[in-house]
C-alpha cells in the first residue's frame, strides 16, 4: 500500500476538519426547560426538603409550566400559583436555562430592593454553588468587580440582574430578553414617579422577538390584582388529574375536600382552638371518595387544558392551588384552615396563598339599627371574656376622643368606654385647661375584671393626622413610650397592612405607627356583621357613652366600587358628618396590633391570678355559650413585622403589676 494518502482522502479528512470546526459554532441542540432541568439542575439543601439532583417528576405538573416558558409559540407566561407549589423553583431553573443552555439577558424584579438582595444571596448564589453547569460560567463568589456584584452577575452571553420594583432607576436602562417579575401582586403602584414598575420592566425586551416574560405571583386583593388580570388575559390553563376510581379528569377544587373533626377546650400557647381531626377525603365530581394517598398518583397522571381563549395566543397562563402540592399534605390544609376561620387577616393569607384565589372584601357598611340593639349590661367590671385592653384617640380642634376596647380570645372584642375630653389640644401638656392632661390621666386608669385582678390600657395609639396639633401628639407620646403610648397616622389604600413600621419623629423622636385606615374599616365592618356571640363577635356596653349618636359615627362610613381606566378602584365614602368613634374604634384595633399579645400567656396569668385572689373558687375566663358561626373577626393575631417595637411583651407584665 502508498505511503502517500489520494487526493480524494486528503479532501475528505480537510472536509471533516472544516465541520467539526464548524459545528462549535452551532446552537446546542434544542431542550426544553424541563429537560434541562432534569439533566443539569441540582437543588440546595438550605431552600429544598428533597437537596440534590432536581426531578420534574417529583410534581409533575411543573413540566408543563416549565416546558411552556422555553416553548417558541409563546412569550409571556402568567403563573398564578399558591405557595410551596415549586413557583420560585421553576423560576430559578428559568434563570439556569437561560444563563447555560440558552444565554441572554436576565433581569429578575422582586417586591423591593431587599427581597432582590435576599434572593441573590439566599436563592441565586446557592443554585449556582451547588449547580456544576453553572458554578463553571458564572465568576467565582470571590470575584469582586462591576460583573459579578450581588444585584448584577455577568456570564458568556449575557447577564443576570436583580431589582426592586420600588427602585425606577434598575427597571428602565439595558435591554432584556428574559424578564422574570415575581410577586407583582406586592409591587408599588407606581416605581416611584415612573409609572408601573411591570409596564416599565417589560419596555425592555421590546428589542427582542423571542423575548420571554414570566409573571408570576400568589393573588391579592380582588380588582386589584396584577396576577388576575395577567391570568384572565391568557389562556387560563388548570391542571387536571383523573379519579382514581372512576377515571374522570377534573380540576381539585377546596369546595370538595371535606373533613370531620372534634374541636379541643385546649389552646396552643398563642391562645388558638386545637382541632383533632378524625377524617378527611375528597369528594369527585362523580362522587367517589378519594383518600389522600392517592394524590400522588393523580397527580403524576394529571395534564393542563386550556379553559378560555386568550386575546393574544403568545400568552399562557397556569392557575394552581395548594391542594396539588407534594410537599403539603390535605390534613395540613384543613388544621390551618380551622385555625384561620375565625380571623379574617388569616382567611385572607389562605385564601391568597393557598387556593390562589383573589380576596374579595365584602366589609362595606354597617347597620347601625342593628348593632346599637346589640348593647348588653357589663355590670361595674369588665367581662370574663376580656384579656387585654387598648385604646384609640382621635384629636379634634376642640377636644380629644378616647375609645377604649377589650380583647379576647378568638378576636371578639367588647368596647368598654368613649369619653369625649374638652379642650384645645394646641395648648401645652401641663396647661391646667389642656385636654392632654385630662388624656394622661384617663390612660392612667385600672379597670376591675369579674375575676378579681385589675387590668390597665397597654397600649394606645393618638392620631397625628391633624396638622394642628401633631407637634403636641409628637410631645405627648413620646414622654409616654415606656406606657405604650405612641403616635399613629392613618395610611389610606387597600391591601396595606393594618400596622406598618413605626419610625421616630419630632424633637423626642417618637415612635410613629403608620395605620392601614381603609383595612382597618374592613375589617370592623365586617366584624359588625357577626351576629352571634362568640368569635369575632362586637359587645358594646349599655352605657350612655354608647348612645345612637356613637353609633351613627360608627357607621358613617361606606365602601363604594367604580371602574376608573377600565380597573375596579374602591374607597370608602362619609355619610354622615361625623365618624369620630369609627377613627376610635379603628385605632384601638391597630393598637392591639401593636402589643402583639400572646392569648394563651395572659390566659394563663389571669387564671393564676384569679386563683390566687380565690383560693377557694376556680375560676375561668370563658363564659359559657352557644357555638358561633365561622366569623369574620375585627383584628388579626399576627406580629408586627418590624424591630422597631421594643413595647411587644409589655401586656403580660401588666398581669404582675
Amino acid at each position: 500500500m502508498s505511503p502517500y494518502v489520494t487526493s480524494s482522502d486528503g479532501v475528505a479528512a480537510l472536509l471533516a476538519a472544516v465541520s467539526d470546526g464548524l459545528r462549535m459554532f452551532e446552537p446546542p441542540a434544542p431542550l426544553t426547560l424541563s429537560q434541562w432541568a432534569d439533566e443539569y439542575l441540582y437543588l440546595s439543601p438550605e431552600s429544598s426538603a428533597m437537596p440534590g439532583k432536581f426531578l420534574t417528576s417529583n410534581a409533575e405538573y411543573q413540566r408543563g409550566i416549565m416546558d411552556a416558558i422555553t416553548d417558541p409559540r409563546y412569550q409571556r407566561i402568567v403563573l398564578m400559583m399558591g405557595s410551596q407549589l415549586g413557583k420560585t423553583q421553576i423560576q430559578l431553573a428559568t434563570i439556569g436555562y437561560f444563563s447555560h443552555w440558552d444565554p441572554a439577558p436576565i433581569l429578575v424584579i422582586q417586591a423591593s430592593v431587599d427581597e432582590a438582595e435576599n434572593f441573590s444571596k439566599n436563592r441565586v448564589a446557592k443554585m449556582i454553588r451547588d449547580t456544576p453547569a453553572l458554578s463553571s460560567i458564572f465568576p467565582s463568589p470571590r470575584t469582586r468587580d462591576s460583573g459579578n456584584t450581588l444585584d448584577n452577575k455577568e456570564f458568556p452571553g449575557g447577564v443576570l440582574v436583580m431589582r426592586g420594583a420600588n427602585a425606577p432607576a434598575g427597571l428602565a436602562s439595558r435591554p432584556i430578553r428574559v424578564l422574570l417579575p415575581d410577586e407583582v401582586d406586592r409591587y408599588p403602584k407606581s416605581a416611584g414617579t415612573e409609572g408601573d414598575p411591570v409596564d416599565l420592566a417589560e419596555k425592555r425586551t421590546s428589542n427582542f422577538h423571542n423575548k420571554k416574560i414570566v409573571l408570576a405571583s400568589t393573588p391579592g386583593i380582588k380588582g386589584d390584582s396584577r396576577i388576575e388580570e395577567g391570568f384572565g388575559e391568557s389562556d387560563q390553563r388548570r391542571y387536571f388529574v383523573p379519579c382514581p376510581h372512576c377515571e374522570e379528569m377534573q380540576v381539585l377544587e377546596w369546595r370538595r375536600l371535606k373533613y370531620e373533626y372534634d374541636e379541643e377546650d385546649e389552646r396552643d400557647e398563642e391562645g388558638n382552638r386545637k382541632y383533632r381531626l378524625k377524617r378527611w377525603y375528597y369528594i369527585c365530581v362523580n362522587g367517589c371518595v378519594i383518600e389522600e394517598r392517592s394524590k400522588f398518583f393523580m397527580i403524576a397522571k394529571g395534564e393542563w387544558r386550556a379553559t378560555a381563549k386568550p386575546m393574544d395566543e403568545r400568552v399562557v397562563g397556569f392557575h394552581l392551588n395548594a391542594l396539588y402540592s407534594p410537599f403539603v399534605e390535605w390534613r395540613d390544609l384543613i388544621l390551618e384552615w380551622l385555625k384561620a376561620r375565625h380571623n379574617i387577616e388569616r382567611q385572607k393569607t389562605f385564601i391568597n396563598t393557598r387556593l390562589a384565589q383573589t380576596w374579595e372584601i365584602r366589609g362595606e357598611k354597617a347597620n347601625q339599627t342593628a348593632i346599637e340593639a346589640r348593647r348588653e349590661h357589663y355590670g361595674d367590671k369588665l367581662p370574663a371574656g376580656v384579656l387585654m385592653l387598648t385604646c384609640g384617640a382621635d384629636v379634634q380642634k376642640d377636644r380629644i376622643e378616647v375609645s377604649v376596647a377589650g380583647w379576647g380570645l378568638d378576636s371578639e372584642v367588647w368596647l368598654v368606654e368613649h369619653r369625649k375630653l374638652y379642650g384645645d389640644p394646641s395648648l401645652p401638656i401641663e396647661h391646667g385647661d389642656s385636654p392632654w392632661r385630662m388624656l394622661d390621666t384617663f390612660l392612667r386608669k385600672r379597670y376591675p375584671h369579674i375575676l378579681g385582678p385589675t387590668l390597665h390600657i397597654v397600649t394606645t395609639l393618638v392620631d397625628s393626622g391633624n396638622g394642628n396639633h401633631t407637634k403636641r401628639v409628637y410631645e405627648f407620646t413620646g414622654a409616654r413610650e415606656s406606657r405604650g403610648i405612641h403616635a399613629c397616622k392613618g395610611v389610606s389604600g387597600f391591601g396595606i397592612p393594618l400596622i406598618s413600621s413605626a419610625n421616630r419623629k419630632g424633637v423626642n423622636k417618637a415612635l410613629l405607627f403608620g395605620v392601614g385606615v381603609d383595612t382597618g374599616k374592613d375589617l370592623i365592618y365586617s366584624s359588625l356583621r357577626v351576629e352571634q356571640q362568640g368569635p369575632g363577635f362586637v359587645h358594646f356596653p349599655l352605657t350612655e357613652d354608647f348612645d345612637s349618636e356613637y353609633f351613627r359615627q360608627l357607621a358613617a362610613e361606606e365602601k363604594v366600587s367604580e371602574v376608573v381606566n377600565g380597573k375596579m378602584v374602591s374607597a370608602y365614602v362619609q355619610k354622615y358628618e361625623r365618624n369620630e368613634a369609627l377613627d376610635c374604634l379603628n385605632y384601638a384595633a391597630a393598637a392591639r396590633d401593636v402589643a402583639n399579645p400572646n392569648f394563651g400567656a395572659i390566659k394563663a396569668n389571669l387564671t393564676r391570678r384569679a386563683e390566687e385572689m380565690n383560693p377557694a373558687e376556680t375560676a375561668t375566663p370563658e363564659p359559657a355559650r352557644a357555638p358561633a358561626q365561622v366569623a369574620r373577626p375585627l383584628m388579626p393575631a399576627k406580629p408586627l413585622q418590624s424591630a422597631s417595637n421594643p413595647f411587644s411583651n409589655s401586656f403580660i407584665n401588666s398581669w404582675r403589676r
